[in-house]
């Protein structure tokens, strides 16, 4: 089971991406001091570990008995995630968080960023939730499921560790260089959701291509 559960920590630890995590959530709370920022850090971790532990111990069940398919669900993700990186590029979520800047946390376009784009589909994306599916379909049992929970959260709070100290580097970041580096991240999103998509129409066309009876 260690071996099980030490793959599973560094799979999920690779898909988070908590350093490929940290530019993007400096470009997504502009204008957010450091405690607003481990705020939003934690509100974001927390809705990801709850995802991440409803799909580990019913994901299999829960995705059949709705019809949902992965491919379904990268197509979703992809098509949020290029309109969180067109604002992005376009600087229209910056515009709107100057405004609010001062209440941030009381902002509803905060919780937007706390649970999307940051827990969905950037943490608890596809690629994180499929791979806790397949973990609980090898650790069986309480015992199993518990020490799958364990690793997750493991995962997570790396991940949150990094996105709270990430305020550091916004002090060496000026207003000119952090319209740059959002305008580059934002296409950087744009073409992450474009592959999101491609994967999943590919999936879904994989699933539902018929394949014709050899000829008698």
């Amino acid at each position: 089971m260690f071996d099980v559960l030490l793959n599973g920590f560094t799979t999920l630890f690779v898909i988070l991406d908590p350093l490929g995590l940290v530019p993007l959530f400096l470009a997504l709370t502009p204008g957010a001091g450091a405690t607003e920022r481990r705020k939003i850090a934690l509100r974001a971790s927390a809705i990801t570990f709850a995802i991440l532990a409803l799909f580990a111990l019913t994901g299999l069940a829960v995705l059949e008995a709705l019809g949902i398919t992965l491919g379904a669900f990268r197509l979703a993700g992809g098509l949020f995630l290029f309109w969180i990186g067109f604002e992005l590029v376009f600087e229209r979520r910056r515009e709107r968080k100057e405004q609010s800047a001062s209440r941030v946390l009381d902002d509803d376009e905060t919780a937007d960023v706390a649970a999307f784009p940051l827990a969905i589909p950037l943490m608890a994306g596809p690629g994180a939730i499929s791979a806790v599916i397949l973990l609980a379909g090898n650790l069986p049992g309480i015992t199993g499921k518990a020490a799958l929970l364990a690793v997750i959260f493991a995962a997570v709070l790396v991940t949150f560790a990094f996105l709270a100290v990430a305020h550091r580097l916004d002090r060496f970041l000026g207003v000119t260089s952090r319209a740059v580096i959002s305008r580059l991240l934002g296409v950087l999103l744009a073409a992450l959701a474009v592959q999101f998509v491609a994967d999943g129409v590919a999936a879904l066309l994989h699933s539902t291509t018929y394949v014709a009876p050899a000829a008698i």
